[in-house]
């Protein structure tokens, strides 16, 4: 996951196939489900990484931190387009 609107996505997945609603997950994890809601959609302006972290745990979700891959070469971008 690398970008807050990624992050968000999964969590939402993650959260539907849980059949848990929005209501439910964030009463039970002691957050508001208007910042539950900005996190799925990648639109939180700001939310603590313990409450992220607390999220994810819940819904059996790894965060990560990890080196940044380089930029890809102009002949890696066409071989993509390609496939």
């Amino acid at each position: 996951m690398n970008t807050l609107q990624a992050i968000g996505a999964e969590i939402l997945k993650a959260r539907k196939q849980q059949k848990l609603t929005q209501a439910a997950l964030a009463a039970e994890l002691g957050i508001s489900r208007a910042s539950l809601s900005a996190l799925e959609s990648g639109k939180v302006p700001e939310l603590g990484i313990r409450k992220v972290i607390s999220v994810c745990a819940r819904l059996n979700l790894d965060l990560q931190a990890m080196p940044r891959k380089p930029y890809p070469t102009l002949q890696e971008l066409r071989h993509e387009q390609n496939r």
